[in-house]
């Protein structure tokens, strides 16, 4: 239904408190850790998705790995003068810069420190840590730096201190100036691209992704690989351990990274400084949207939401939802691969998801309660099927009346007097008899899609085509009342066979029924205190005075002319007369079921009828036996017409 001014105006309001609502509910949880790290997480797993891959300039991995363990002989640390060998053999080989992820603090025994001294000079960058030490009085920040004796010969330090997020894991650009990988670039005669502050660092794949040697084949190039593997190279040597890169063993040195969500394989810390260097050599680093951004973006998505939810919802805003959460999503995805930026999409998507939850709960609940109210207001008066299908749209109810035509049927019970005057000292009894006859009738006309009107008294009165579409109403009035009077005649022998029981003789019901057919106006009608969904009109009140009329015509049923024609054709009808009832200035052609007659019947009583109005019927015209037996609802009919004749003949 369409909402008025006033639904419009509480619409407003309620979206106008409901999406600044969200907006500051999401954004202020988004600032927690946990929010953070599901924002991380999905950061691994877009930036993971198709990376870009290593280039042939890209920094070459001399690994400390089990072959060169083996192959050298040594227990680790190795001797200094096996790193001076090894940055010998790199320079001869033609590395353009050597990076050593090992921390030379401390001075060694024997002439290894002299020898890698000598061997070391411009060119080659030496690992220094840096560690912060907090504690409730300050925070203490420790710096291990290499021997100056080796930092004398022009080698220079760099900071191998990686960042871990809460959850332990290496996303971020580390923050030093002098960081490891910046001044391996630097001495490459290369330029680091500028990374802003807590940049997160693009994942190029599992461990080994990176060319990788082992330490062994690098001390002798020559003979172990191909010519020209170091030439114009930037090299990083350091330990990676293929046994300790899985996330549940751990080693030395290695560290989760986004990838590790993929692989489960931790990155060798020598491999890690080659992914920092890479990034900031081609400006792949990724910067994380501020919170004025995101903020942005969380409150645009809440008003897409509300937009989007003003003119109603139902299951389609479900599937919406959905596509454009996606669209968020993928939006996000674009915007980290092409613009290297990344706006966590989660923030917008539950803004969006809950506004547009948050209405379409609002929304089932006020269209539960005016089911409940329609179901309450028509369940009286409709099937339990008419109510679910107006409950489902009460476009088809108008409330206030609207103009159409319907198909009134009036029931009464005859003798109803004589009844109430037998029963006259047990007016329970009457009262149950009275229900158990008007149960069976009120249902036969629910399952036929009748509205029931009203009660009064001992009669009832229904009406077809109203609240809902009825083609055939005119047709299924008249099954009604047929099948009310099998219902009428069920009770009555279910009475007797209770009256034989106390030796008692029931007085029979019978009942009376007026059809008609014509246009009324059907609405809630009523004051504002107490209303009643009903029709009215000229139509109404001849149903009811046809059902008067079935007295003088000795029949239970007698149908209007507008009804007879609309379902004619289809039930057999029998024309008694055209009438001018009480109230009535024009007369109207009257009519009774005669179910199952055939063609050649109804000829015969039409004959009949005829010969009756042009006065050339005799009370001996043998058609008042054959008529009698062949049409039985008109029987009563028939006997009324030929005791007019012996009322004559005495």
């Amino acid at each position: 239904m369409a909402r008025g001014a006033g639904g419009t105006r509480r619409r407003l309001w309620q979206l106008a408190i409901i999406v600044p609502l969200v907006a500051a509910a999401v954004i202020a949880a988004s600032m927690t850790s946990p929010w953070r790290l599901v924002e991380l997480k999905i950061f691994d797993y877009f930036s993971t998705f198709a990376p870009p891959s290593p280039t042939e300039d890209s920094p070459i991995i001399v690994a400390i790995d089990e072959p060169s363990l083996a192959e050298i002989g040594l227990r680790w640390p190795w001797p200094r003068d096996v790193h001076a060998e090894l940055v010998t053999a790199l320079r001869e080989a033609g590395a353009k810069a050597v990076g050593l992820d090992i921390i030379f603090a401390e001075p060694s025994a024997g002439p290894g420190d002299a020898a890698l001294a000598a061997a070391l000079g411009p060119g080659v960058v030496l690992a220094a840590d840096e560690t912060v030490i907090r504690t409730p009085q300050a925070d203490q920040h420790i710096r291990v730096e290499p021997l100056p004796a080796f930092t004398a010969t022009g080698a220079k330090p760099g900071i191998a201190s990686v960042v871990l997020d809460g959850d332990g894991v290496v996303r971020r650009i580390p923050p030093y100036a002098d960081g490891f990988a910046r001044r391996l670039l630097d001495a490459a005669g290369e330029k680091p691209s500028p990374a802003q502050p807590d940049a997160l660092i693009q994942a190029f794949g599992p461990a080994r992704t990176f060319q990788t040697v082992s330490y062994y084949q690098a001390l002798d190039p020559k003979n172990f690989l191909p010519e020209g593997t170091f030439r114009g190279r930037t090299v990083i040597v350091g330990l990676s351990m293929q046994s300790a890169s899985g996330v549940d063993t751990g080693g030395a040195d290695v560290f989760a990274t986004s990838y590790t969500v993929r692989s489960r394989n931790l990155l060798a810390g020598a491999e890690l400084q080659a992914t920092v260097a890479e990034n900031l050599a081609r400006g792949l680093s990724v910067a994380p949207a501020s919170m004025p951004l995101a903020g942005f973006a969380t409150i645009a998505a809440a008003l897409l939401a509300g937009l989007f939810v003003w003119r109603g919802t139902g299951y389609v805003t479900g599937l919406v939802s959905v596509a454009v959460i996606v669209l968020f999503f993928g939006a996000s995805f674009l915007l980290l691969h092409l613009g290297r930026l990344y706006l966590a999409p989660l923030a917008p998507s539950l803004a969006f998801a809950c506004v547009a939850a948050i209405q379409s709960a609002r929304d089932y609940a006020a269209e539960r309660r005016r089911r409940m109210r329609i179901t309450r207001a028509f369940s009286q008066y409709l099937s339990p099927v008419l109510v679910d299908r107006l409950a489902e749209d009460a476009g088809h109810l108008r409330l206030g009346g609207e103009r159409r035509e319907l198909t009134i049927l009036f029931c009464d019970v005859r003798g109803f007097t004589t009844i109430s005057e037998q029963m006259k000292d047990d007016p329970e009894g009457l009262t149950r008899l009275m229900n158990r006859l008007l149960n069976p009738l009120s249902d036969v006309i629910l399952k036929a899609g009748g509205t029931i009107d009203k009660y009064i008294g001992d009669a009832i009165m229904a009406f077809w085509n109203a609240p809902l579409d009825d083609p055939d109403h005119a047709l299924h009035a008249i099954e009604a009342a047929l099948a009310m009077l099998e219902a009428v005649e069920a009770l009555n022998i279910e009475r007797e066979v209770e009256a034989e029981l106390f030796s008692e003789k029931p007085h029979p019901l019978r009942i009376g029924v007026g059809i008609n057919t014509g246009d009324c106006v059907v609405g809630n009608m009523g004051s504002d205190f107490r209303f009643n969904y009903s029709a009215l009109g000229d139509a109404v009140n001849l149903a009811s005075r046809l059902e008067s009329e079935t007295k003088a015509f000795a029949v239970s049923i007698l149908v209007g002319e507008e009804t007879a024609r609309q379902a004619g054709g289809r039930i057999a009808l029998a024309e008694l007369d055209r009438v001018r009832v009480k109230g009535k200035t024009e007369a109207v052609a009257v009519s009774t079921p005669a179910p199952g007659a055939d063609a050649g019947i109804l000829a015969v009583h039409a004959g009949f009828m005829a010969d009756l109005h042009d006065a050339k019927l005799t009370g001996r015209d043998p058609r008042f036996d054959s008529l009698s037996k062949a049409l039985p609802t008109v029987e009563g009919f028939y006997r009324l017409v030929k005791a007019r004749f012996s009322d004559r003949a005495d």
